[in-house]
């Protein structure tokens, strides 16, 4: 009889103790002051993950997670920095874990980045080396089923806003890019050929900030090419310079001069590839270029951006002279000789 009430006794204990657990993986807690971030690496255990919570005082004892584990058997848990700022129950932590809700890093590509532009805007979060995206880019392969010509990934590499995590490689982060701009195209129900067109937007994205001139430089290349023009675009001069690591922030006579299948002051014709990477509109623009027989244009010297566009190279000599009076007059208010 005394053995069967101790036995008793003890089972009420131990139900109570497991109520006790349970009721506390649903208790709020946070024992930081600061928001706490943790890697959680692939193939951590769940012992190791819970000691790793109770260290960081996220959670009140790595055994609590090993219960939760024992009612979530099935679950994955996910590897990844997470970051932890308010009271939690561990529950609420497991099910995080659970989700991959983990750390994402926004990196924000402009229309008209190049890929260089690109790797120094990744390597700022410390991720992803500058060389090793550029090492990547550097590789056709994952677009060259729809542009066998493509010396690189530039201009594939589509300008928005990405995230990605702590695991996050150049690979991953470039199959992305790539992938948006195979989804852009296709909503372009395009005929022309890819390479060429992309290569050409490229040249649009980079020489105006204007978007409603956007049609209208691409019809100056357009007639350019057609005439047999050369299409003296600074800014393939300064992608040459680029490619030989020799840009020194402005264009010099010894870069028009450059013998590089990009620099088009010396060579006829698109180059190899494009030079940027163009959004949609500079995309669309150079499917539909402007109906005008314009072939020059030069910049205004408001600093607006915006450009003349001019019939003749007359026209266009004025707008010139035009232009260098402007900048000369604003480096004399300026106080610059």
């Amino acid at each position: 009889m005394k053995l069967r009430r101790l036995a008793g006794a003890a089972a009420l204990v131990i139900l109570g103790a497991a109520a006790l657990a349970g009721v506390a993986l649903l208790w709020p807690y946070s024992g930081f002051r600061e928001p706490v971030t943790i890697q959680i690496h692939r193939g951590a255990g769940t012992r190791e993950i819970g000691r790793q919570l109770a260290e960081h005082r996220v959670i009140r004892h790595e055994l609590q997670f090993l219960v939760a584990r024992a009612l979530r058997r099935s679950a994955v848990l996910q590897a990844g920095e997470y970051k932890f700022e308010r009271p939690a129950t561990v529950v609420d932590v497991y099910d995080r874990i659970v989700r991959g809700d983990v750390v994402r890093y926004q990196v924000r590509v402009p229309e008209g980045s190049n890929m260089f532009d690109i790797a120094e805007i990744a390597g700022r979060l410390g991720i992803i080396t500058a060389e090793q995206f550029l090492e990547t880019a550097r590789d056709p392969s994952m677009i060259r089923d729809l542009a066998p010509n493509a010396p690189s990934l530039e201009g594939y590499l589509f300008p928005s806003t990405y995230y990605i995590t702590r695991d996050t490689t150049a690979q991953e982060l470039c199959r992305r890019m790539t992938g948006q701009f195979r989804q852009v195209w296709t909503g372009l129900n395009a005929k022309d050929d890819l390479h060429e067109t992309v290569t050409l937007a490229s040249l649009v994205e980079k020489e105006t900030g204007v978007p409603e001139e956007r049609a209208l430089v691409s019809a100056v290349f357009h007639n350019r090419l057609k005439m047999g023009y050369l299409l003296q675009c600074d800014p393939t001069t300064i992608y040459a310079a680029l490619l030989a690591g020799v840009y020194r922030g402005q264009i010099y006579q010894s870069d028009l001069d450059r013998a590089s299948p990009y620099n088009t002051y010396r060579s006829p014709g698109l180059p190899p590839g494009p030079i940027a990477n163009p959004g949609r509109d500079a995309l669309a623009a150079t499917l539909n270029p402007a109906e005008t027989d314009y072939v020059y244009f030069v910049a205004k010297p408001d600093g607006s951006g915006a450009h003349v566009f001019s019939r003749t190279l007359e026209d266009h000599n004025r707008a010139v002279a035009q232009y260098r009076r402007g900048t000369r007059e604003e480096a004399r208010q300026n106080g610059i000789r």
